[in-house]
């Protein structure tokens, strides 16, 4: 069961979070899923002062006057900017606290499994400045196991690929650890950089990230489509320099995810290859599951699957996989503490 620290009056819940790149995810024991917003701060220029954090500051991102700075403070699955992460990670607490806490909770934090020693100790500072009193740190791919349901501690095989904003995560696992696992930066975020290229150099016009990113969510797709979609899209004209609409269609934007695609793909592959016989027989029995908002990319399951050969299946609510998946650790610390890539405790 999770911990509680109690004075008076006064009930403190612990918390796991899901430190992404692209958002941040809160689960509270008894509560579940109480926060899922982007990891986006917005400060003032000069004082650096929070003035937003969340869904409120992605708004602002490509549209701040000189005063404010909108800030994505995670790059690739890991920390790129220590203050405003801690800055973030204050602003979300207070979110969802319902009261003023009193007594510092203990905190579960899922980071890419091919994390440095140097970024888990960022990481383990930002969450402890923010205010925990204790983090541990979980492997993201072990906690979408975990979230999705899969028996991690049993000697069957389990295979999940998790394909967040910065990271993709690719591991096998049995027994409570990663037999085999790949992760790579790359992610949704480089999708949406492949878009902004690709509309760039065909079309000589300028757009944004969060322009590039509703392009790959309304007519993005990895394998092709029954029906063609398209999608007016607004910029700014590199040659003239006034305002433009082109027309993007689907077979257009799946010909810019070709690069990033193909990569997630090898590393899939090297996954498979790096499996011991015994535990690849499991996964052909099983299949592949998938989680992450890269899993939302229309056709990505077919194509991994045509590619391997494998059954694959995208998990239910494939964006809050691992967040609940370590609130579930949480709730079951000493069962999962096998899991668990470090614990530091004060």
């Amino acid at each position: 069961m999770a911990f509680r620290f109690r004075i008076p009056g006064i009930s403190t819940p612990d918390f796991a979070v899901d430190l992404g790149t692209a958002n941040t995810l809160i689960y509270i024991p008894d509560r579940g899923i109480v926060l899922n917003e982007p990891s986006v701060v917005a400060v003032d220029s000069e004082t650096r002062k929070t003035i937003a954090v969340g869904i409120e500051a992605k708004k602002m991102l490509g549209r701040t006057p000189d005063e404010i700075t909108a800030i994505r403070p995670m790059k690739d699955g890991v920390i790129a900017d220590f203050e405003m992460v801690e800055a973030m990670l204050r602003g979300f607490v207070e979110k969802v606290s319902k009261r003023r806490i009193f007594v510092k909770p203990r905190v579960i934090v899922a980071v890419p499994s091919g994390i440095t020693a140097v970024e888990m100790r960022a990481v383990r500072d930002s969450v402890e400045q923010a205010g925990a009193r204790a983090v541990y740190l979980i492997a993201e791919p072990v906690a979408a196991a975990i979230g999705v349901g899969l028996p991690v501690q049993t000697p069957s095989g389990n295979m999940v690929v998790d394909i967040g904003g910065g990271t993709t995560e690719i591991a096998v696992i049995a027994l409570s650890g990663i037999v085999a696992k790949i992760s790579i930066r790359i992610g949704g975020d480089e999708m949406d950089e492949a878009i902004l290229t690709y509309i760039k150099k065909k079309y000589n016009l300028l757009i944004g990230e969060s322009t590039a990113e509703e392009i790959k969510i309304r007519v993005g797709s990895a394998f092709e489509l029954d029906e063609k979609k398209e999608m007016e899209v607004h910029g700014l004209d590199i040659v003239t320099g006034i305002p433009k609409t082109i027309v993007a269609t689907s077979k257009e934007i799946r010909t810019a995810l070709q690069e990033p695609i193909s990569m997630i793909i090898t590393a899939v592959k090297q996954a498979l290859e790096k499996t011991p016989p015994e535990l690849a027989s499991d996964i052909v029995d099983k299949g592949i599951i998938m989680s992450g908002g890269g899993a939302l990319l229309r056709g990505i399951d077919k194509l991994i699957s045509e590619e391997t050969n494998l059954r694959v299946t995208i998990a239910n609510s494939p964006l809050e996989c691992v967040a609940r998946g370590a609130g579930t650790v949480l709730e079951n610390l000493n069962k999962f503490n096998p899991l668990l890539m470090t614990a530091i405790n004060k």
